[in-house]
């Protein structure tokens, strides 16, 4: 399956609202709002990117069409995948901070996330940053793996930092070349 990763625009937060509900029920999710502020950042202190792909002409994916459920439509043609935001740093050599990232469900494991990752990386390189970081919750078993598998170490603990009173850890990623 082709993913294509392109910058997040407005019309796209309806078709992500399912999505964040799905992925992050257990903590407070994004709300549109949430979004819209978000966007309103962009280019200068954030960047927001969707993974989406195209449907055949029947609806389904056109690479494999045994795979369950539809994905939100973010046009007549395409479905979205996941999608990740980013602070840049403020400063040159400072680190960037991933906000979120996320990939549907019935698409995990596909090598989406690690797509994300990586524009996520190359966008906070081009902006000066010297690493990435980010908060994981510290019982969110899958996510902790898939950081440590890209590199990233864990460098603190935010107590309390997501919902439930539930500890955030604090990961980061040298981007140094």
């Amino acid at each position: 399956m082709t993913v294509r990763i392109r910058p997040m625009r407005l019309a796209d937060i309806e078709a992500l609202l399912p999505l964040e509900q799905e992925l992050f029920a257990g903590d407070p999710p994004w709300s549109a709002q949430i979004f819209r502020s978000e966007l309103a950042g962009m280019p200068a202190t954030r960047w927001y990117v969707v993974a989406e792909y195209e449907l055949g002409p029947a609806g389904g994916r056109i690479v494999r069409s045994d795979e369950p459920g539809p994905l939100p439509r973010t046009g007549p043609d395409t479905r979205i995948a996941g999608y990740a935001g980013l602070r840049l740093p403020s400063m040159w050599k400072e680190p960037a901070d991933i906000h979120t990232i996320a990939v549907a469900t019935d698409e995990q494991r596909r090598g989406i996330g690690s797509k994300l990752l990586a524009v996520m990386a190359e966008e906070a390189r081009a902006h000066g940053a010297t690493s990435l970081t980010i908060e994981v919750r510290v019982d969110n078993e899958p996510a902790l793996a898939f950081y440590t598998r890209h590199g990233f170490e864990q460098i603190g603990v935010r107590p309390g930092y997501f919902g439930g009173n539930r500890d955030g850890l604090v990961m980061s990623l040298s981007l140094s070349r």
